[in-house]
C-alpha cells in the first residue's frame, strides 16, 4: 500500500520505520527547517533526515502530494485541510497518545502524568476536520509506571503504537472495522504546556502532584518555585531537579536557584539557612 506520513520529531521514527518496511512511504509531510540557536543554525526535522536517508520525498507543505492510499498522522504539529483528508481513499489516521475522547490536544501525556492517572494508551482515529475529534479505529491501554517521565512514556507508547498500527492497516484497507464514533460529551482536552505549568507551592501544593509534576513536566518546562523576596526585594527562582516520596512526604533531591549551579537540597539549604518559600 502506498502511504505518506505527516510527523515532525524523532519519537515518532519507529512508526515510519515499520511502515516503511511492510509499505512503500511515497513522501513524507514534515516541518519545515528552522534557524535553531545564537548561530541560527538551519536544524531539519527528525522525519525530514530520515526521509532524505531513505531517499523519499520531503513536503512541507500540502502542494503537489503525490497518490497514495492513505495517510499516517503522528505528531504532525500543523492542521490538516479537508480536501488533503480528501485525498487518500482510506483517508488519514492520526495517532494519539490518549484514550480519547480523554485528553484531546497537545499534552495528552503530560496530562496523564500530572494528574496522577495509572494508566493512559493510545486511540488511532480516522482524522477528520476538528482536532483529535474523529472515529476511533482502535485504541490500546498502557499503564503508567510510578517512574514515567514524559520523555519514558512517550518513547513507549510510540513504540507500542508502531507495532499495533501495523497489524491494524490490512483489516481497516479491507473494510473489516466498524469504526466507533467518540463520545463527545466526555471529551475533555489539554492545552500547550506553557513554563508557567512548571510552577509548584512547596508549602501548600499536593507532595504527590508535586513530584508527578516533576515527571511530567520533565526534560520541559521543569518543576520551579519561588524564595520568599530577599534584602533586595526580588523574589528568587528555585528550579526542583530531583525529588522522591517518603511516607507520602516530598523529599527535595537536588535544585538549582537562578544564575546558579545545581546543588543538592543539603547543601543549598546550607548556603541559604534562612531561605522560606
Amino acid at each position: 500500500m502506498r502511504l505518506i506520513f505527516f510527523g515532525t520529531p524523532d519519537y515518532v521514527l519507529p512508526v515510519l520505520d515499520i511502515l516503511n518496511k511492510y509499505h512503500e512511504v511515497v513522501a513524507v509531510v514534515t516541518q519545515p527547517p528552522k534557524p535553531v540557536g545564537r548561530e541560527k543554525i538551519i536544524e531539519y526535522s527528525s522525519v525530514d533526515k530520515w526521509a532524505f536517508k531513505k531517499k523519499i520525498d520531503r513536503f512541507f507543505d500540502f502542494t503537489d502530494l503525490p497518490e497514495a492510499d492513505l495517510g499516517i498522522c503522528a505528531a504532525f504539529g500543523m492542521i490538516i485541510p479537508k480536501e488533503i483528508l480528501n485525498h487518500f481513499k482510506f483517508g488519514i489516521l492520526n495517532i494519539h497518545p490518549s484514550i480519547l475522547p480523554k485528553y484531546r490536544g497537545a499534552s495528552p501525556i503530560q496530562s496523564a502524568i500530572s494528574n496522577l492517572d495509572t494508566e493512559t494508551g493510545v486511540t488511532i482515529i480516522k482524522m477528520d476536520e476538528k482536532m483529535d475529534h474523529g472515529p476511533i479505529v482502535s485504541s490500546f491501554k498502557c499503564d503508567i509506571l510510578p517512574t514515567d517521565t514524559f520523555e519514558t512514556l512517550r518513547i513507549r507508547l510510540f513504540e507500542q503504537a508502531s507495532e499495533f498500527l501495523i497489524n491494524l492497516i490490512p483489516n481497516y484497507s479491507k473494510n473489516k472495522i466498524n469504526l466507533k464514533p467518540q463520545d463527545h460529551d466526555k471529551a475533555t482536552f489539554c492545552k500547550i504546556v506553557s513554563k508557567q505549568d512548571g510552577f509548584v507551592n512547596l508549602e501548600k501544593d499536593n507532595p504527590q502532584v508535586i513530584e508527578a509534576k516533576l515527571r511530567a513536566y520533565f526534560p520541559w518546562p521543569g518543576v520551579w518555585t519561588l524564595l520568599r523576596q530577599d534584602s533586595s526585594g526580588q523574589a528568587k527562582r528555585l528550579k526542583i531537579l530531583k525529588c522522591h516520596l517518603e511516607n507520602n512526604e516530598l523529599v527535595l533531591d537536588e535544585v538549582q536557584l537562578e544564575g546558579k549551579n545545581p546543588v543538592s537540597w543539603k547543601q543549598f539549604k546550607s548556603a541559604y539557612p534562612e531561605s522560606r518559600f
